[in-house]
């Protein structure tokens, strides 16, 4: 058998399907070439490869960028593409488009596009991102705006939370640490209330390894805990004020105050709701989290506890999992507080309830 080694194609797929096609490299002149760091760029970038500026694109290479939608990094803040409405008569084929260009499923995709609530479709790590892929969905009739994280007045994890409260017909007084002043909030500068569940997931394990590197699972515990909270918006105030149901002092409610967590933080919404009917109310949160998953996910961490000789030639080792949705509801109810300021109140309309039905009601 001959061999012809020069005349062998040189391919390598780029996936586990050997049917699955070999993309074509750019030409020379296709490529794109950083202001910042003179390196070269393939068209479908928004921004560099290596130093992350920018890219110029002329009307040759626009039409061949591609969101890369990367997950971001805890401290970072990116910008949100967020749905402006419902989305009907969508047909199978811009589904499909849509959920590759957003790095969805469309199974997942499909209920965020026919929410009556606007939802988040995309988080991008810079504005030039979020506006290609918000260019994009407009040529698929998807209507869509950008939320930036980064608002004046917020923070990544800006909040400021109250433990316990005075209540009188003028507002409250807010006592957020001991020895500290409160901060007096009337009841008319209220103007948004968005309520949901927090759960904090903790598992923890520790694996035996021997000599003949078999593993067994040798102890394993799992702690689940979840609380309800409720953030409330002020005029003139970016950052909300939060109440936690497990840290904060209910005797506020005087001879209204029950023996359960779960009633006592109920009745205190409803006291709020009373004199403020103006502002607007939010508790969608745990009806719409399933759907949050797939662009918002909640905050995974993967930590090792170390290794630990049980017996000579038997080791273990221990690993530590902890999950909670926090920064998925901090997400969330800056999204509802955007909404308001930007569209007024009318864009709660979907999400305001009579104050007459609460949690104490279902």
């Amino acid at each position: 058998m001959p061999k012809d080694n020069e005349n062998v194609p040189f391919s390598i797929p780029t996936t586990d399907d050997p049917e699955a096609s070999v993309l074509s490299p750019f030409a020379r002149e296709q490529m794109l070439r950083c202001d910042e760091c003179l390196r070269a760029n393939p068209p479908t970038r928004v921004n560099c490869l290596y130093c992350g500026a920018p890219l110029p694109h002329n009307e040759t290479t626009v039409n061949l960028q591609k969101p890369a939608l990367r997950p971001l990094e805890k401290w970072e803040q990116g910008y949100n593409n967020i749905l402006r409405a419902p989305v009907a008569n969508l047909t199978a084929a811009a589904l499909a488009e849509a959920a590759d260009l957003l790095r969805l499923r469309p199974d997942d995709l499909a209920p965020i596009l026919s929410s009556s609530i606007p939802l988040p479709l995309a988080r991008a790590a810079t504005i030039n991102e979020a506006e290609l892929v918000q260019g994009r969905l407009n040529t698929l009739g998807i209507d869509s705006s950008i939320m930036p994280e980064a608002e004046p007045g917020t923070a990544a994890k800006a909040f400021a939370k109250v433990r316990a409260l005075r209540i009188d017909e003028a507002g409250i007084a807010a006592y957020h640490t001991p020895g500290t002043a409160a901060t007096q909030v009337s009841w008319s500068d209220f103007v948004l209330l968005v309520a949901g569940r927090l759960t904090f997931k903790r598992v923890e394990l520790r694996e035996g390894k021997g000599a003949r590197a078999e593993k067994d699972i040798l102890d394993a515990s799992e702690f689940v805990t979840d609380e309800t909270i409720f953030d409330f918006y002020t005029r003139n105030r970016m950052m909300p004020y939060r109440i936690a149901a497990n840290s904060f002092d209910f005797s506020c409610l005087g001879p209204n105050k029950g023996l359960l967590v779960g009633e006592n933080i109920s009745r205190l919404l409803r006291l709020f709701r009373e004199h403020a009917p103006h502002a607007g109310y939010d508790d969608s949160f745990n009806s719409v989290q399933k759907m949050l998953e797939a662009v918002w996910p909640s905050e995974q961490q993967n930590e090792s506890s170390g290794w630990r000789r049980e017996r000579p030639g038997k080791y273990s080792f221990g690993s530590i999992m902890e999950r909670s949705n926090e920064m998925q509801f901090v997400r969330y109810s800056r999204l509802r507080h955007h909404l308001l300021s930007t569209a007024g109140p009318t864009a709660q309309t979907d999400s305001i309830r009579s104050p007459e039905k609460t949690d104490d009601d279902s």
